[in-house]
């Protein structure tokens, strides 16, 4: 059977099981067994760190109010950062490669921090869509192109996010397949070919960390401009 590159943003089947469904599972592995102590290992402390510098980063932006937040924005970049990861695995699928499921999670949330400002302080949030001193003909045009950004706000960030991990995702199979393809006859150059490609795949590990991050922190900006 003849694969395209794409292929491999649809989700494997084993025995009709997603595998996707399979591999979320591992993730529970390393959450910590019960226990009367606060810290019981080196691998707690190292979880309980990163929560608390994820927490403390994406309320930086953010006012007292905005800290009611706090759970929602953190489990959010734990849900993305883990599927991101997660789909750098082999025989797995990365779900926010797809822009149906990364405009879900976006569009709601942007939603939600939009009718917060408009219940909170109606006049400063409709006040962002006319910048101070604008000339009086210029008054239409300049509220028309401050509505339409407000309103690609959550296809922007869906768009972000697909297109990054999808390009990676691309590049890291191309590369592949030109290592396998070279190993037989240039043997060097498919070395060289597979170290370009284990660097590539730190970086794209890189890249779902920080995406993930960035999807976070943008929605913390929206959230700050509304309350």
């Amino acid at each position: 059977m003849n694969l395209s590159f794409f292929d491999q943003f649809t989700s494997p089947h084993l025995l009709g099981i997603p595998l996707i469904l399979i591999s979320t599972l591992f993730p529970t592995l390393l959450l910590p067994s019960p226990t009367n102590r606060w810290i019981t290992n080196r691998l707690s402390t190292l979880q309980l760190w990163f929560i608390h510098l994820t927490t403390k980063q994406l309320m930086l932006p953010l006012n007292k109010g905005g800290h009611k937040w706090a759970l929602i924005l953190t489990s959010l970049m734990l849900l993305l950062l883990m599927i991101n990861l997660l789909g750098l695995l082999p025989y797995t699928f990365t779900p926010t490669t797809q822009l149906s499921m990364n405009m879900a999670l976006a569009f709601p949330l942007w939603l939600a921090t939009l009718l917060t400002g408009l219940r909170n302080q109606p006049t400063m949030s409709l006040g962002h869509l006319l910048p101070e001193g604008t000339p009086t003909p210029l008054i239409p045009a300049l509220i028309l192109i401050e509505t339409v950004s407000l309103l690609i706000r959550p296809l922007a960030l869906g768009v972000r996010l697909t297109a990054n991990l999808t390009a990676g995702h691309l590049l890291i199979q191309l590369i592949s397949t030109a290592t396998t393809a070279l190993l037989p006859i240039l043997p060097t150059v498919s070395a060289l070919t597979a170290l370009i490609l284990l660097l590539l795949t730190i970086l794209e590990i890189a890249v779902a960390m920080i995406q993930a991050y960035v999807f976070v922190l943008l929605l913390s900006l929206y959230l700050q401009e509304n309350i």
